[in-house]
């Protein structure tokens, strides 16, 4: 049986030229600086994001730790949306390993109100924490893959230089971000100090993500890597995937928002899910299920054992994500396959 799945795109396999340059690939040892691949991997990153330096990192939630560690001392506050991936999804480690505390905001979208950040930055007070960092993410997870826009990126970028504080960016699908908005991602990376992106969500590399910065701050981080046990060894096995997904993955995610809004629409159809296809900018897809006795949980572990694999957040609501590996043909088979569910289970 064919598996169509939808759950994230972090699924995703490796292109079958990344096999070939795995096997290829010119290796040494990275805690050196000795391996050719991730040298080439991190001068290239740094290029198509406009800053001056990167660091290759195993995976986007350490690249967020590494940034956060190294913009920030211990008691320090930072200042992020509340539903963001950084305080959802990263178990805790801002306070647990950064020591830092968390100021959450609420931001329809993912956006939090200009006036709301400026709001939580802390005056000079005995009792107060210091603010030390403010984090947003493009695009947003949580709110169906969203995106910031530029102008708004960089009223948040006016105020926090207005305070003297730096400005990290959660970029884990930035390069969606950028094909969304029609921009060249430096448009975006321009407007913060610091993003991490991955590699191994739409862009198809098989393990690793990117932070990027000026060279100081990727020469503070690499210690940090280091002592979070990020240190790489003949790390460039993975890295030649890597420039595979910058050189040669960016351009056909259009592909993957295209087939989101299709899936949007195809769902909205079936009668039993509620969706924006209108809000749809990328490649994720929220549904609420619009069905009294249906189970989201059940529901998907019957559409499993049709081959179809979804992401149920909770009893009402999934997620769906579209990739490489999900064809147009997939989304309408797999609305089929829904279709069937639906008259076997829904009333």
């Amino acid at each position: 049986m064919a598996i169509i799945d939808l759950r994230s795109d972090t699924v995703t396999k490796p292109t079958s030229e990344m096999y070939v340059a795995m096997a290829s690939a010119e290796v040494g040892d990275d805690v050196y600086g000795d391996d050719p691949t991730v040298n080439r991997l991190e001068s290239l990153a740094a290029e198509k994001l406009g800053k001056e330096a990167a660091l290759f990192v195993p995976s986007g939630t350490m690249g967020n730790l590494i940034a956060i560690l190294t913009h920030t001392k211990p008691g320090q506050e930072m200042i992020l949306e509340e539903k963001s991936h950084i305080f959802q999804y990263e178990v805790g480690g801002v306070a647990r390993v950064a020591g830092v505390q968390t100021r959450p905001i609420n931001g329809p979208r993912g956006q939090m109100a200009i006036e709301c950040i400026e709001e939580a930055i802390r005056p000079q007070n005995i009792h107060f924490p210091e603010t030390g960092l403010i984090a947003i993410e493009n695009t947003h997870n949580i709110s169906g893959g969203s995106v910031l826009p530029l102008e708004y990126m960089r009223k948040v970028s006016e105020l926090a230089k207005s305070r003297n504080l730096p400005v990290h960016l959660d970029g884990a699908r930035v390069f969606n971000a950028a094909v969304a908005l029609g921009t060249d991602v430096k448009n975006i990376a321009k407007h913060v100090d610091s993003v991490m992106f991955c590699l191994s969500k739409g862009l198809a590399s098989p393990v690793g993500s990117i932070l990027v910065g000026n060279r100081s701050f990727i020469n503070k981080a690499r210690k940090h890597r280091k002592m979070l046990g990020g240190g790489l060894r003949q790390a460039g096995v993975l890295a030649a995937c890597g420039i595979i997904s910058l050189e040669s993955m960016v351009d056909r995610l259009k592909e993957d928002h295209e087939n989101a809004r299709l899936l949007a629409s195809e769902l909205l159809e079936t009668g039993i899910f509620i969706t924006q296809p209108e809000a749809v900018k990328t490649n994720i897809v929220n549904a609420v299920l619009d069905c009294p006795s249906c189970n989201a949980f059940e529901l998907s572990e019957k559409l499993a054992e049709r081959g179809v694999l979804v992401g149920a957040r909770s009893k009402r609501h999934f997620r769906f994500v579209l990739h490489k590996d999900v064809t147009r043909d997939n989304v309408i088979e797999a609305i089929s396959v829904m279709n069937s569910v639906k008259k076997k289970n829904c009333p």
